[in-house]
């Protein structure tokens, strides 16, 4: 019998299982196909990095990112990806989505600092550099220190940037400027966020280092905009152009957001040994008191947020109050260790003061399709005021108001009687002076891998004289005016720049990367003449010649109005070759035409080779220039210089004066240079980092200012002591391409990190440089060479001392650094080694300079007068608690055994202390005659 029962068809139960199988299997299949992998790369700090290789560990395909750490690749999900770069620690991952964000994380902590100065291709860090760079966080290393100031914390903290404090120098009070390697300081370029920084209108003239140059005010701008500093220690003309012949600065603009950084501090000096105030009832100095050169300082910065593609606008703002400091020897018993005779030719001894305040805001501001608009900039505004040499009554009548009889006109709130009974007064110099800059830009990274940058920037410098506290002599009879505009000089300059790269074949695998850029720039130079009151000889019937022209900084008169202005056009070429992870080799070209002298041209080559994991040779050769700036063709002043002991008008003359083509002097060409470097950066250990790097530098036609000739040489030409007779000055000098140097050295950087613990840290920081400055010859002009005098005249043996003096022959510091759990400790121990200095000599002109012995009553035995500033030790400490999350107090001292430099005297001849250009017992010496200073700090970070 059959079975009634329905019996469903076996296709039927099998068809919905084959189709959920088949729709699985296509779905996995699908999943298992590959994809588009698109992702960054950043290292801890969220900066993105370039050239880190991207490789997927099953079919060994590799990419490499981008620009903006961008890549992309072909991969299936659950595949593991191996990025790589050198430098940072080997990560792997396993792709789960199609956008991934990766960070990276640097072998050791020096190696975080990925670079940005001296390579058009990808940021590298530091210790990967074929050149030599410093990566200078000023939050770590200026937040713990008394110098409130940019260029005093580099001068302690980079191994080759020096920087002298000045004291009557006239300008060179007003301003501070460092340098790179011995050289002058408008041979170091110096960018912000990678764009040409303007320089400072002024030009430097007495007792400043690197005389007759005019370099970046690096104090000329917001401190707390500034997140790190890249010294690349190398020539890089034929990278960035002029300027750049010891090296280039980039200081990177802070871009956090969403967070408050507010600092505020005082500090002082505390020098119970050298103060003035010591002599008060003595009445022979200006005091002040027990702390002096008291400086207050106010800061802040914040970021905000602009959309949500990763705008932003940060904004900083800053306010310095500075006081003077007045100095002298302990004692005026010459017989004592620490005694010179009583100073009457600089009673008011010591810096000057100084009010600043400034704001800069850095911008970016993604506009879609990989275009970027960016902007940064500021102002910088700053008073100051300091003592020019004394005038005394029994010296020098001729400086004081008189009656028409001739007598002194006595001036009580100016004037004052010493306790020797002279009449003496001091001028002050006082200076306003103004900085603004705006750079604006578009950047955009291309599909098809073309990186491009459009910019303008923009910057002025207004640099303002005024004398106060003096008079006019001229002015018979009348005391009303004690204050005077004396004029001064601006300089303009706009540069635009086009930069196109782009990277050909794989980083590290036979890739290169392209650059090519061009660049014009637009230079004003103009000097504003004072009020005439200020330099005019006002004529009298009395038969009185009382010297013209406001005391102490005579203003700028009609004759040295001038209005000049040059083109400058360029371009370049770059290549960044790399035939392995182990080899890197650049190259680059750079054609640049000044419309004022011509076309220059320079190229640069460097390599860097990876022995070892931990081991890398670096090396370059590299030709550079200078322009000689708009400052040194056109400045011309008439002013007081000091000469054969005595205080005389000087006539600065410029490149176009008269009076310089009578000297035989050429026009003005550009400087010339040869670089090479070698080294090596190694690591040793975990933690642990060196590197050392050699370095030559040889320079020809460096541009100086000569010695004084005066007008009544008869053995000058005859024309040109009858023009300066005519125009009633007693020396003239000149600006001239004048001298060959070399400059030789070796940089040395140690770092070591430990990180013991999650709350205890332990850092030791040793920077070092020795070098040595020869001149190898100088060029006279044949009308200047009439005898062997005037040859010596022309760059006397002051003046060559004085230029080799431009860096101490060792200087090195070591840091120390300990944190455990809220409180940090520190000391910086620094050594300035041996300077050597000389005097004018008694016979008043540098040559060979000599004076008689303080042990010879007759005169008749004539020492050397060379000042030996012998090697010195300086001490720093401080002490950082974190008082609550937001707050820290720092408290500390610089210099805390208050170490001073050797006096500017030969000992066997100290009755002619006071014959050097400061005429104070210190020249400017790198570490400074005010010793210790005190200081407190509190930051708040919210």
């Amino acid at each position: 019998m059959v079975n009634s029962l329905k019996i469903t068809p076996m296709y039927k139960l099998v068809k919905p299982v084959l189709a959920s199988f088949f729709l699985t299997l296509l779905t996995v299949s699908a999943m298992a196909q590959a994809q588009k992998i698109t992702g960054t790369v950043a290292d801890n700090k969220g900066t993105r990095l370039e050239g880190v290789t991207v490789k997927l560990t099953s079919s060994k395909a590799a990419v490499a990112t981008n620009k903006n750490g961008e890549f992309s690749i072909n991969a299936k999900m659950g595949e593991t990806l191996e990025l790589s770069s050198v430098g940072f620690e080997t990560k792997k991952i396993i792709i789960s989505s199609s956008n991934i964000t990766v960070e990276l994380t640097a072998t050791i902590a020096d190696l975080q600092d990925v670079i940005l100065v001296g390579s058009r291709g990808a940021g590298r860090v530091k210790t990967e550099s074929p050149v030599p760079v410093d990566v200078i966080k000023l939050s770590d290393v200026g937040i713990n220190t008394a110098r409130m100031d940019l260029t005093s914390t580099l001068n302690y903290v980079a191994p080759s940037f020096n920087y002298n404090k000045q004291s009557g120098s006239d300008g060179a009070d007003h301003i501070d400027i460092g340098t790179l390697r011995g050289l002058g300081p408008d041979q170091t370029l110096v960018l912000i966020n990678g764009k040409r920084r303007h320089s400072t209108a002024f030009v430097g003239l007495f007792g400043t280092r690197g005389r007759a140059g005019s370099g970046v005010d690096l104090n000329g701008f917001s401190q707390s905009s500034v997140d790190r500093i890249e010294i690349l220690r190398d020539g890089a003309s034929a990278q960035y152009g002029s300027d750049a012949i010891a090296g280039v600065m980039n200081i990177v603009l802070r871009k956090n957001t969403g967070e408050w950084n507010i600092t505020t501090g005082i500090a002082g000096y505390y020098d119970k040994k050298f103060n003035t105030l010591q002599f008060k009832d003595q009445k022979e100095y200006l005091t002040g008191n027990a702390i002096d050169g008291v400086t207050k300082s106010f800061s802040a910065n914040r970021g905000f947020d602009i959309g949500k593609q990763g705008g932003f606008i940060n904004l900083s703002f800053d306010v310095l109050d500075q006081g003077k400091t007045f100095r002298q020897a302990a004692s005026s018993d010459i017989t004592m260790k620490d005694g010179l005779p009583t100073n009457t030719w600089r009673r008011g001894f010591g810096d000057g003061s100084l009010q600043s305040v400034g704001a800069m805001f850095n911008m970016e501001v993604p506009l879609g399709d990989g275009i970027k608009f960016y902007a940064f900039g500021g102002m910088n505004s700053k008073n100051s005021d300091a003592y020019a040499y004394s005038r005394n009554w029994s010296a020098k009548p001729t400086r004081f108001p008189v009656k028409p009889n001739g007598s002194l006109i006595y001036v009580p709130s100016i004037m004052f009687v010493t306790g020797s009974g002279d009449t003496t007064y001091n001028p002050r110099i006082q200076t306003k002076i103004q900085d603004i800059s705006m750079v604006t830009g578009f950047s955009k990274t291309s599909t098809t891998g073309w990186d491009w940058d459009f910019s303008n920037a923009f910057g002025y410098n207004n640099f303002h004289y005024f004398g106060h506290g003096t008079f006019n002599a001229s002015n018979i009879g009348s005391v009303e005016q004690t204050h005077f505009d004396d004029g001064g000089f601006k300089f303009l300059q706009n540069t635009t720049n086009l930069d196109l790269s782009k990277q050909f074949g794989k980083v590290n695998d036979g890739g290169v990367k392209v650059s090519f850029g061009s660049e014009f720039r637009i230079e004003n130079y103009s000097i504003f003449r004072g009020e005439p009151a200020s330099y005019k000889l006002f004529t009298n019937t009395y038969g009185l010649e009382q010297a013209p022209g406001s005391q102490g900084f005579p203003g700028f008169s009609p004759a040295d109005k001038v209005n000049a202005n040059r083109l400058v056009s360029g371009a370049y070429g770059d290549l960044e070759y790399t035939p392995s992870e182990r080899l890197l080799l650049t190259g680059a070209v750079r054609l640049e035409y000044y419309s004022d002298f011509g076309a220059v041209s320079t190229f640069k080559t460097s390599f860097r080779y990876k022995a070892a994991d931990n081991f890398n040779f670096r090396g370059s050769f590299s030709t550079g220039y200078r322009a000689p700036s708009l400052q040194q063709k056109y400045f011309s002043n008439t002013l007081t210089s000091f000469s054969g002991g005595e205080l005389v008008q000087s006539r600065i003359a410029n490149n176009d004066d008269a009076l310089t083509k009578l000297a035989g002097i050429p026009a003005l060409k550009q400087e010339t240079s040869i670089n090479t470097s070698l080294g090596f950066s190694w690591k040793p250990a975990k933690g642990l980092t060196f590197t050392v790097d050699g370095y030559s530098i040889k320079m020809k036609d460096r541009v100086v200012l000569s010695g004084l000739f005066s007008a009544s040489d008869a053995s000058l030409p005859a024309e040109l002591t009858s023009k300066l007779n005519t125009l009633g000055v007693s020396t003239a000098q000149f600006f001239a391409n004048a001298v060959n140097t070399t400059n030789t050295g070796i940089d040395v950087v140690a770092d070591y990190q430990k990180k013991i613990s999650n709350t205890e840290r332990f850092k030791i920081l040793f920077v070092a440089n020795f070098q040595n400055i020869a001149i190898d010859e100088v060029h006279i002009p044949d009308a200047l060479n009439t005898n062997e005098y005037n040859a010596n005249t022309f760059f006397n043996d002051r003046e060559k001392y004085f230029l080799k003096a431009s860096a101490p022959k060792s200087k090195f510091s070591t840091s120390f650094d300990y944190t455990k759990n809220k409180i940090s400790l520190g000391a910086r121990v620094t050594y300035f080694g041996d300077v050597a200095l000389t005097g004018f000599g008694v016979n008043g002109d540098g040559i060979n300079p000599q004076v008689p012995a303080d042990a010879d009553e007759t005169g008749n035995t004539l020492v050397p007068e060379i000042f030996n500033y012998k090697g010195k030790f300086t001490t720093d400490i401080y002490m950082n608690i974190q008082v609550r999350k937001t707050t820290a107090l720092i408290i500390g001292a610089d210099n805390i055994f208050n170490v001073h430099p050797d006096f500017a005297v030969n000992p066997q001849a100290k009755w002619w202390a006071g014959d050097n250009e400061t005429g104070g017992p210190w020249d400017g010496v790198q570490m400074g005659y005010n010793g210790l200073r005190l200081f407190t700090k509190l930051t708040f970070k919210f």
